[in-house]
């Protein structure tokens, strides 16, 4: 699959980067995806909840109250979960939401995302730029020129550029990340990849 190179205007450069088949046209793999996805959403928990549970309250363990001739229920202490200030029954623990995910599977998933995007025509490359100083407003510029204000946008660099990175930081429908942290996630939480011509040969090198 041959796709035009745009520059940062908008404007067809003229030149064409050949998208490889192994990456960008293979047979989607739902399964592999919604792995992944699953995966991705999980380590982003910090599973640090914790609740009290009876163990855990302080407080006296004296027997409160005489064993029979009250009328009510026995009770033996007042950590009871029935009672105000009690432990709670069952509660949450602190725990990892980890998930285990063979190599193999995530690349097979990442190509799928890839696919699938560019089977949705949702791929654009550009070629690579900078920012003297980072500035907002000229990122705007340039997903303005694209055609892609309105859009969710995620911008795929082959090396760290931080004024780029800086220039998108307050823009809440648009992201910049290098050719290493690409994940199927990202590529399927977005309307519109924008690759930039260094990235499309490293993507391919770790996905083929």
């Amino acid at each position: 699959m041959k796709v035009a190179v745009l520059d940062i205007h908008g404007k067809d450069t003229g030149r064409k980067v050949e998208l490889s088949k192994a990456v960008f046209e293979v047979a989607p793999n739902d399964h592999a995806v919604y792995l992944d996805v699953k995966q991705y959403l999980a380590h982003q928990r910090q599973g640090t909840h914790q609740s009290k549970e009876r163990a855990d309250i302080v407080g006296s363990t004296r027997k409160i109250k005489k064993q029979k001739g009250t009328g009510t229920a026995r009770a033996g202490s007042i950590k009871n979960p029935l009672f105000r200030g009690g432990g709670r029954v069952f509660g949450p623990r602190s725990r990892s939401y980890d998930q285990k995910l063979n190599k193999n599977v995530k690349r097979i998933a990442r190509r799928s995302a890839l696919s699938i995007k560019a089977k949705e025509k949702s791929v654009l490359v550009v070629e690579d730029f900078s920012f003297d100083t980072p500035k907002t407003a000229s990122f705007k510029a340039v997903l303005k020129a694209l055609g892609i204000e309105n859009k969710k946008s995620l911008f795929v660099l082959g090396a760290s550029n931080n004024n780029v990175y800086l220039s998108a930081r307050n823009l809440d429908r648009s992201k910049v990340i290098t050719n290493s942290e690409l994940n199927t996630y990202g590529i399927m939480n977005t309307q519109q990849l924008v690759l930039l011509e260094s990235a499309v040969s490293a993507i391919e090198s770790n996905l083929s």
